[in-house]
């Protein structure tokens, strides 16, 4: 059977790094992949691809070992399933706002008789020899809180049978949570926010839940390790091409006096 490698590092009691691909490019995803990350996720909610971008994205990431995850657009049975037929062995879902919406989430992580995943892994079960029913302990499943009404329901999402851990999106928390008063964005410093976040850290550990929060620092990511959780998302392929390219550019300008016209 294959094995989780994200699963192993939490249960040895390592806290994860994160990697995020947003780019619809095997070789992108390749590149990720190979950059020591222990799990890589290709969004397909924001990120510029769709199914047939993920499938040879997953393809890519195979050699390196890293840990495949994907983020589905929504709460669609079908896209949940198909991910993980292509193969990835974590699932990020957005916007769970409450119990009933995080039981349909997990039945469709999982076959009969833990849920109601569709038999048919067409890549999972060609690049993963041994892939079946016992592939429900391994799969990951992982439920976004990101609105008002997923944190005052926050409790009940957190007790859902099946349900491995809680992704924050800094971001959306902040958009819902705040009702317009502070814009959206990573790495929150406002007092509130931070002690919104560090809560669902603790629920998540009452719940014996792993906790994930999206950053976009190194910095801030170890910050949120301290705080209780297990994986961090640090930045993602387009926004660290845009910084590295950046910094290349400014730095040409600086030693040269090249001014852009």
């Amino acid at each position: 059977m294959h094995e989780n490698g994200l699963k192993r590092i939490w249960e040895a009691g390592r806290p994860a790094i994160n990697g995020w691909c947003s780019i619809g490019n095997p070789f992108t995803a390749e590149i990720m992949a190979a950059q020591g990350y222990d799990s890589v996720c290709v969004d397909m909610q924001h990120g510029a691809l769709d199914y047939s971008d993920l499938l040879p994205m997953l393809q890519a990431m195979r050699a390196s070992g890293v840990t495949p995850l994907a983020r589905v657009p929504w709460l669609d049975p079908a896209a949940i399933m198909k991910a993980l037929d292509a193969g990835a062995m974590g699932i990020v879902c957005p916007m769970i706002n409450s119990r009933a919406e995080a039981e349909l989430f997990v039945s469709c992580m999982r076959y009969p008789p833990d849920g109601q995943r569709s038999f048919g892994p067409t890549r999972a079960g060609v690049a993963m020899p041994g892939y079946g029913v016992a592939m429900n302990a391994e799969v990951l499943a992982l439920a976004m809180i990101e609105t008002a009404q997923g944190v005052e329901n926050l409790e009940e999402i957190a007790a859902t049978p099946g349900l491995d851990g809680l992704y924050v999106g800094p971001a959306d928390l902040t958009l819902g949570s705040q009702a317009g008063r502070l814009p959206p964005g990573l790495d929150r410093e406002e007092p509130e926010m931070i002690a919104l976040i560090q809560h669902i850290a603790e629920v998540c550990d009452r719940n014996g839940l792993r906790a994930c929060l999206h950053c976009g620092s190194a910095d801030y990511a170890a910050r949120a390790i301290g705080w209780g959780f297990h994986l961090t998302t640090v930045s993602g392929d387009a926004r660290l091409l845009a910084a590295a390219a950046s910094e290349s550019v400014q730095r040409f300008r600086t030693l040269t006096g090249a001014a852009k016209d």
